[in-house]
């Protein structure tokens, strides 16, 4: 039995390393059909004045051989099936050309293989605008968070920061590290547990090291004081490989018959301590017997139903998005309530399917996703509700909602629709023509360069 299990274990181990191998080969093939392509259409210096990006090279160990532990940790979800499709995940059924079982927590990944694509990259860092570290720090941070190095979380990035120290010290010199980025596939608060704690809570203090805190990461979300960090959108599951599988999904959100008013896709809010998740269920399932529900539905000829909820508990929706892209483009107002942290995923899932964000607090995306959705420009695209009018004071979400024009909610969703590319991570490969349409990955890095760009002049003056 123990040589059967031994057997076994070994050829796991095996098959787990076959995968990742062609992961590596699939990556240094498409490098090479990317350098080739740059030859025959090289960018001018002109288009990429301001723009050289230079990858640093880092040792397999900060990055692919970390995917070797995708089923390592017990207390962490298993993401050795979404590897596939770099980091995309298994595509949602063989005939799929745009949706993927993507896990957000593999951005990473998927951030590395794009930057490959990216038309601006050069040798020579010393030309460089702004150093790329491909270093995969959400997924380093698991042996911190659930494996055997939990009492050294303090020392995240310590091996990082000696390598760049010790191998061309004089990249990371030049600047002292202001003109570096990375991405980080956990929210900020993950890496900031300060360095003095004792005894030691959860996340690294990756953030907290003064070692770091020039470097630029970009995170799918911020902390209310962000220092270091930008945040950048959630990956959902759509990926888009060309401009006629894009147009045709725009043509689809835009005939969508919105037959309910709003939708919760979400767990959570069945306790009995008052918060706005708890307040959505109850006016949701409670409030579908009130009399004065049945007028709202009586009195417009669009709505069908008042309110869908779609069970999203016990992680039911993450690697499954017909569950929940269905009901939404067929809701015109998607709520958004936070839960253990402020942001969702499900806010970028909603804009994909033209259903306008309902937030109840700021720090869910108005002060998080400048870069991608414009501060200045919430009111045209979402509604704000603050919670502890709906909690404590008996707001009602569907007062709030009925109360908006017809001709304002038609305004918004437009508006939402100019949204989708901005917020979508199209395919690496992707054709030509989507590639005219700038994606999540694009906008931040050229919210990565500007930032950079403008902390680069002051520092100078320092020094």
């Amino acid at each position: 039995m123990a040589y059967k299990t031994q057997i076994t274990t070994i050829f796991l181990s095996i098959t787990t390393h076959l995968f990742l191998l062609l992961i590596i080969i699939n990556s240094a093939s498409s490098l090479q059909i990317l350098n080739t392509e740059s030859t025959s259409n090289p960018p001018t210096t002109e288009d990429c004045n301001n723009r050289w990006i230079h990858i640093r090279n880092l040792p397999s160990r900060f990055n692919l051989d970390l995917l070797t532990n995708c089923s390592e940790y017990p207390l962490f979800d298993d993401f050795c099936p979404y590897l596939a499709n770099h980091g995309l995940g298994k595509k949602t059924h063989i005939k799929s050309r745009s949706w993927y079982r993507t896990d957000p927590s593999l951005l990473e990944l998927i951030f590395h293989r794009r930057i490959l694509e990216y038309p601006c990259l050069t040798n020579d860092p010393n030309v460089a605008s702004a150093i790329f570290l491909p270093y995969y720090t959400a997924i380093d941070s698991l042996r911190y968070l659930y494996g055997p190095d939990m009492n050294s979380s303090f020392q995240h990035g310590m091996e990082l920061f000696e390598f760049l120290q010790s191998d061309e010290p004089g990249i990371w010199k030049r600047h002292m590290g202001h003109d570096h980025f990375l991405v980080m596939a956990r929210p900020a608060w993950d890496f900031s547990q300060p360095l003095d704690n004792d005894p030691h809570i959860w996340g690294t203090s990756f953030l907290e090291l003064p070692e770091f805190y020039n470097v630029t990461a970009l995170v799918p979300e911020g902390r209310a004081w962000p220092w270091q960090e930008h945040a950048v959108p959630y990956p959902t599951s759509f990926h888009p490989p060309n401009l006629a599988c894009f147009e045709a999904w725009i043509q689809r959100v835009k005939r969508s018959r919105r037959t309910a008013l709003m939708l919760f896709a979400g767990g959570g809010g069945i306790g009995a301590t008052p918060n706005i998740r708890r307040s959505i269920r109850n006016e949701c399932e409670t409030g579908i017997s009130n009399s004065s529900t049945f007028n709202v539905l009586e009195s417009n000829e669009i709505y069908s139903k008042i309110c869908h909820i779609v069970d999203c508990s016990n992680g039911k929706c993450e690697h499954d998005p017909i569950r929940y892209m269905r009901p939404m483009l067929q809701a015109t107002f998607c709520l958004q309530p936070p839960g253990d942290t402020p942001t969702r995923r499900s806010t970028f899932d909603a804009i994909t399917a033209g259903c306008i964000p309902v937030f109840f607090e700021e720090l869910s995306a108005k002060i998080q996703y400048g870069w991608h959705l414009p501060e200045e420009k919430y009111a045209e695209f979402s509604v704000f509700i603050p919670k502890e009018e709906v909690v404590f004071k008996g707001l009602r979400i569907l007062d709030v909602l009925m109360g908006i024009p017809r001709s304002e909610v038609r305004r918004m969703r437009d508006s939402i629709l100019e949204l989708i590319p901005r917020v979508m991570y199209r395919r690496h490969g992707s054709s030509l023509g989507l590639m005219t349409k700038k994606d999540a990955f694009d906008t931040a890095i050229d919210g990565t360069l500007q930032r950079i760009k403008d902390k680069l002049p002051n520092i100078l003056l320092e020094h």
